[in-house]
């Protein structure tokens, strides 16, 4: 058992609307999960032994950001194609060199994007990439948890491959779980989204794809179909049992009702976004609507960084600027999409918060830095002031990952920075050929 003691815990509740409070508290871990909150009387400390004990020295407890969308493996690319617009982008840059990826490198660029959420306080994501078996060996490897989402497109031999690895990735490990979804409306065939929708009725289950993340994505299905994508696909079923879009920046007013009613989460990208010139998604709006909010990074080419400081403040600031109203979004609701909102979005119902029972999945905030001083109000402090300077320790199923800048992950890290960068100049060099 460890105890975490001396310190402040970061209480956020499950329901959106409750304040978020900052308590005095003792936490302690046993195994993976939660097993004690509170002040400990003499009677609970007598004849306990603990494997280790933090002080933590007036720091705060709070559970990990979750990163609600994102494509680890892509740190191959990061700072190499950018200061393009989205469509250059993908189809000039990013897809050449995907194509050239294998299983053995995606394992170290994954290893290398798990150490960067590390570093940041993440302590899950919810990706959609390839090669699975290597990505999910290398995220078992480092004892990182992750939420696979389907990739399916039209790019894939056998579409089919979409049900076998939700049937085969769920219920395989305890850091693994999957989720139906596809790479997106414009990348895919009517019969293969049909093929999705089945699926979903098939399991009761929901659906995760990029949706409107820009003009041109809408204009286009409009065009093909004369419907949005959020209404399309909820005309094909896909939405009975849930599920979530990433990115959702240019949405109307039908597609945020559709998304009310069918529980369709809205998972935003600002930095991503911001970069690509996508666009700003309306946020505010969604709040007043009632659509359940959650973040991601995206990928580390897009973005660059796998930050979730930053993403808080860009999604806080961005809204702000768009509406000329200073009050819009208030920080502290994005830290509850941060923590909450992205472990509801991705089904990790027991990594929500900090409560006995719930996976120990949390992070050490440091209060001791020129950032975070005075302490007025520490949930502002971390969304509007706050970095990755101030994770001191990374835990996930009780197990501490990183402290005080050291990593705990089984492998050397200069060995993954080496690994990682003989591979991506293997790649740049085929794909220049």
């Amino acid at each position: 058992m460890i105890r975490f003691y001396n310190g402040k815990v970061l209480n956020i509740s499950e329901k959106f609307d409750d304040k978020i409070t900052v308590s005095e508290e003792e936490l302690w871990v046993e195994d993976s999960k939660i097993a004690f909150k509170g002040i400990p009387s003499s009677k609970d400390l007598e004849g306990k032994t603990f494997e280790r004990e933090i002080d933590l020295q007036g720091n705060l407890l709070m559970p990990g950001f979750k990163d609600a969308h994102t494509h680890t493996a892509m740190t191959f690319l990061r700072s190499y194609a950018d200061d393009l617009p989205l469509q250059e982008w993908l189809y000039d840059k990013v897809f050449p060199h995907e194509a050239k990826l294998d299983a053995e490198s995606i394992v170290p660029f994954t290893k290398l994007g798990i150490m960067e959420y590390l570093t940041s306080g993440i302590t899950a994501s919810f990706d959609m990439y390839f090669y699975l078996d290597a990505y999910v060996q290398a995220n078992i490897d480092c004892g990182f948890r992750t939420v696979l989402c389907g990739a399916m497109n039209d790019f894939d031999k056998d579409y089919t491959q979409l049900e076998r690895d939700y049937e085969k990735f769920n219920g395989m490990h305890p850091l693994i779980s999957h989720k139906i979804g596809f790479h997106a409306e414009y990348t895919t065939c009517m019969e293969r989204m049909e093929y999705v929708a089945s699926l979903a009725k098939k399991y009761k289950a929901p659906v995760f794809m990029h949706n409107s993340e820009t003009k041109s994505e809408v204009e286009g299905c409009i065009e093909r179909y004369g419907k949005t994508p959020m209404k399309l696909l909820s005309d094909l079923g896909m939405f009975e049992y849930g599920g979530g879009g990433f990115h959702c920046v240019h949405v109307n007013d039908e597609d945020m009702d559709i998304m009310k009613e069918k529980n369709v989460w809205a998972i935003t990208n600002p930095c991503s976004n911001a970069k690509l010139a996508s666009g700003i998604a309306p946020i505010d709006k969604f709040m007043k609507k009632g659509v359940g909010l959650a973040i991601g990074t995206d990928g580390a080419a897009s973005n660059n960084a796998l930050d979730m400081f930053r993403e808080m403040y860009l999604v806080s600031v961005l809204q702000k600027l768009s509406l000329e109203d200073a009050a819009a979004v208030d920080g502290a609701d994005v830290l509850k999409m941060a923590c909450v909102g992205g472990a509801k979005a991705m089904g990790l119902d027991d990594c929500t918060n900090l409560e006995v029972g719930k996976q120990a999945d949390l992070i050490v905030i440091d209060l001791h830095r020129p950032n975070m001083q005075p302490i007025l109000n520490i949930p502002k402090n971390i969304v509007y002031s706050g970095s990755k300077e101030n994770v001191k320790l990374t835990m996930i199923a009780g197990k501490v990952l990183y402290e005080n800048g050291e990593f705990f992950i089984g492998e050397d890290p200069e060995k993954i920075y080496a690994q990682a960068h003989a591979h991506a100049k293997n790649i740049f060099a085929q794909v220049e050929c």
